[in-house]
């Protein structure tokens, strides 16, 4: 949460002109619902399901060119899904970060609303420390702390030896 996976696979995307898919944008519309919505009605729990179903649909759909997957923060954390990107051969990208960037990043701006997982101080650190050892069985890991996003979508690039369009 807050690692910057949405707009830095935007302009990933769009360096490699590449179709972007914004996992957490299927969900809400396969749901036809926000995904705090989501969240009210059926607890994380519900949100999961959900958000299981829309990565298989990703995954499953012939797409013509390939795809940066933003996934959402607890995604790579479900079994199931990380298995399905296993299965479908996708570099997998750990966006980190210290935890004071990481919640400075997801204080709700003025009109928005708060994240559904956000919580207070403590809970945000706890929920941290429980992904953590997930995201790390993912192929690569990007250190953001203090770079702008063109550096990290650089940073991907030169890691992975792919060249821009």
């Amino acid at each position: 949460m807050g690692a910057g996976k949405s707009t830095v696979g935007m302009v990933l995307a769009r360096r490699l002109g590449w179709r972007f898919v914004d996992l957490d944008d299927v969900v809400e519309a396969r749901e036809h619902r926000s995904i705090a919505d989501i969240f009210r009605a059926g607890g994380e729990a519900g949100f999961r399901q959900a958000e299981t179903s829309a990565l298989r649909e990703v995954l499953s759909q012939p797409h013509g060119m390939p795809l940066v997957i933003a996934l959402g923060g607890g995604a790579f954390v479900q079994p199931e899904n990380a298995a399905a990107l296993q299965d479908a051969s996708l570099h997998v990208v750990f966006l980190d970060a210290s935890l004071e960037e990481l919640r400075r990043r997801c204080a709700p701006q003025a009109g928005e609303r708060p994240r559904p997982l956000l919580g207070d101080e403590r809970r945000f650190r706890q929920l941290y420390e429980q992904r953590r050892d997930s995201y790390r069985k993912a192929h690569l890991r990007i250190e953001t702390t203090g770079l702008e996003v063109a550096q990290v979508a650089t940073v991907i690039l030169e890691s992975l030896q792919i060249e821009d369009a």
